[in-house]
Formats: structure tokens, sequence, C-alpha cells
């Protein structure tokens, strides 16, 4: 067998050394939790507790400027945020306290703000911005990889769901591996690079290759461990697409950009590739099923 592990590490530090790479999502279709009509954005978490119905929220007087009306008897929503007001800061004494410069050190006030949006359902004459669309040709199932994909999930008793959203992941509490449909993707390679991430991260769980035992168990996303085993599920998903030969160039990208937004938590210390790879390797085995000696008996 060819050193994968090796020319796929090679080939995304080199990725790495061009620069900066946009990540994108590979999947559309769904616009999750209570968005923002004028921005997109999504609402904080607090404000998406307040709002509780998902979809596109907006104010009476951005309802009226876009030419439409909000409904008789309907009830607006509080959104909240913190505002900075900036004044000179001063002394106990209350004289301004003043730098080297002799200017005034400024102060920042957090305070409390709160305006009323109406749920886009509660308007007329207002179309949504962000209405979910699927891909007008969503991708075809790919043969080898689902065969793969579904013998390891079987194999393993690992719960595995697909549905319409927009999330996802792999719960080591549940042992389930959750992804949106393949409808909601393009082409297949970004579905499989998906699918094959969140198996990765699977073969962590403490009845595989026990990833997450220890302090890692709880790793806090962003944290260093919650990094690096990012890397590892992405390392792995590459290699897998690349064994299978569904692997495309904006795949391989993306897997990079994605790689690169991690290994800034590390302190862009391009060494952990190398280590993730390592235990990448062993999970792709358990994932496509490889044994050692099968590699031996192939003369790879």
């Amino acid at each position: 067998m060819k050193d994968l592990y090796n020319e796929i590490t090679t080939r995304i530090i080199e990725q790495l050394e061009q620069g900066i790479i946009p990540w994108r999502k590979p999947w559309a279709g769904v616009t999750d939790g209570a968005i923002s009509h004028a921005t997109g954005r999504a609402y904080s978490l607090l404000n998406q507790m307040l709002l509780g119905k998902p979809g596109e929220y907006i104010t009476f007087n951005q309802c009226k400027q876009e030419g439409g009306m909000v409904n008789k008897g309907a009830k607006a929503k509080m959104v909240v945020f913190w505002k900075m007001l900036v004044r000179g800061k001063k002394d106990e004494n209350g004289a301004p306290v003043l730098n080297d410069e002799g200017q005034p050190v400024p102060e920042y006030i957090p305070v409390l703000r709160y305006f009323q949006v109406f749920h886009i359902d509660d308007c007329t004459g207002i179309e949504p911005k962000y209405a979910d669309r699927l891909p007008e040709k969503p991708a075809d199932v790919n043969a080898a990889a689902e065969a793969a994909l579904l013998d390891y999930v079987r194999r393993e008793n690992i719960s595995f769901v697909t549905e319409i959203s927009d999330k996802a992941y792999y719960s080591p509490a549940r042992d389930l591996i959750h992804l949106p449909t393949l409808e909601q993707y393009e082409n297949a390679a970004d579905y499989y690079s998906t699918a094959f991430h969140e198996a990765t991260h699977s073969t962590g769980h403490a009845t595989r290759l026990n990833r997450f035992s220890g302090a890692d168990a709880c790793a806090a996303f962003g944290s260093e461990s919650y990094s690096k085993e990012e890397l590892v599920a992405e390392i792995g998903s590459a290699c897998i697409l690349n064994e299978l030969g569904i692997e495309t160039p904006a795949t391989f990208k993306n897997s990079a950009a994605y790689i690169q937004s991690w290994l800034r938590v590390l302190k862009d210390d391009k060494r952990m590739i190398i280590s993730a790879a390592a235990r990448a390797e062993k999970a792709v085995k358990l994932i496509l099923n490889i044994s050692d000696d099968k590699q031996q008996a192939d003369g790879e």
C-alpha cells in the first residue's frame, strides 16, 4: 500500500503554505434557528431562547420600509444586546485619569439594550430572504463509499441518522453519527467527506480506539484537545476519500481549510498534522476494515 498518510499530510502542508484558505460549508438547504431578516446572521443563544421559533425576524420599521405590514394582533418578541458606552475614566476622588500623553483614559461600560422584532410569518408582503433551498441537482449515491460507510456503522453497531438539518456531528454519549441528507449536497464527494469525518470521530469511542479517555473525554469546544481531534477527523476523511478514489480538488482544498482553522488554536504548529495523521491511520483502518495482516498479504 502506498504511504497514503504521508502523502496526504505532505499535500495538506503544501496547501497551508500557500496562505489563508477559506472554508465552505458543503451542504445547503436549511437555516437553523432564529436569524435576522436584515443580515441573515443567527441570534445569540440567549436571544434564541427568548425568540423560541426558528426563522427570520424583522423590526416593525424594517417591515414597513420593505413595503410590508405587521399582521393585526401579532405580538413582538424581545431581542437583547449589550452596548458599550465610552466615558472618561475617573479615580476614586472623581478626577479624570490621564495616560502618559495627558489624554483621558477611556472606560467602557456595558449597558443592556433591547428592541422588538416580529417573526416573518406575522408579516404580510414580506418574503424570507434566506428561505431553505435544496440544490437543484442533488448528489447521487457513490456505491463504493456508501458500502464502506454502512459496513462500518453496522459492524460497529453505531447509531446512524440522516435528516434534513444544518448539523453534522458525532455524539460519543449516544455513539451516534448525525448527518444532513445526501440531497442537501451538490456532489457526493462533499457528502462522504462529511460522513467519514464524523465516522473518524466515532473511532475514538471507548469501545474502539479510546481517544476520548481522561481529560480528552470532556474537552471543551476550541480547546487544544478538541482541536487535535478535529485534525484527526479531517485527515481521516481526506485519506478515505483518496483511498476510495472519490477525492476532488474541491474536497481536498476544503479539508485543508478546515484543518487550517483548527491549527490556529494549536499555534500553527504543523507538527500536529503529523501526530494527527498517525491517529487517523488507525481510524481509517478500522473504518475500512483493513488489518495489518491483510496489508502484508496484499504486498502493500
